[in-house]
């Protein structure tokens, strides 16, 4: 198994929309999250928008519009959104529980390679359906309040932008 870009921007995603959401943010832009991620705006938004098709985000169109969880965090196992986004976890098909298919080996229940194969799948699987997004949000906030770096979306700069301006016309 190996993650594709789209995987990663994927879960990477779907982690930032997860801290926005603990940090009781409503929704966030597309445009910020590219920015954030460093991620060309339109592959990020095909991808979220496979996210909502699938039932994971929803999403407001407009200025003040962006997307948002819509399964809670806890819902939302690692593993599963790996195999949306690129498919089986298996390194090979005929150890796949969801698209498997017959190897060429003549003895496929005495095949080395299919047994060592075998163990690969259960451990990948293992470890992504263990974790789910709630579980890597709250990891992934600690280790930042543990070296205390700025949490990234803990405001937004447009509102913040938007405050100052006020603040300008008010003094006039």
């Amino acid at each position: 198994m190996r993650l594709s870009k789209r995987g990663e921007y994927a879960l990477r995603a779907l982690i930032d929309l997860g801290i926005v959401h603990e940090l009781g943010r409503p929704l966030l832009q597309i445009g910020d999250l590219a920015r954030k991620e460093k991620l060309p705006v339109k592959f990020l938004e095909q991808i979220l928008v496979q996210l909502k098709t699938a039932g994971y985000l929803d999403s407001k169109r407009g200025r003040s519009g962006g997307y948002w969880l819509k399964k809670p965090a806890t819902e939302i196992a690692m593993g599963d959104i790996v195999r949306l986004i690129d498919g089986p976890l298996a390194p090979i098909r005929c150890v796949s529980q969801t698209a498997y298919e017959p190897c060429t080996c003549p003895d496929e229940a005495h095949c080395g390679l299919r047994l060592l194969m075998l163990d690969v799948r259960t451990a990948i699987a293992g470890i992504l359906d263990r974790f789910t997004l709630a579980d890597v949000v709250g990891i992934t906030l600690r280790r930042i309040r543990r070296d205390n770096v700025p949490i990234h979306f803990a405001s937004s700069e447009r509102s913040d932008a938007r405050v100052g301006r006020r603040k300008q016309r008010s003094n006039r």
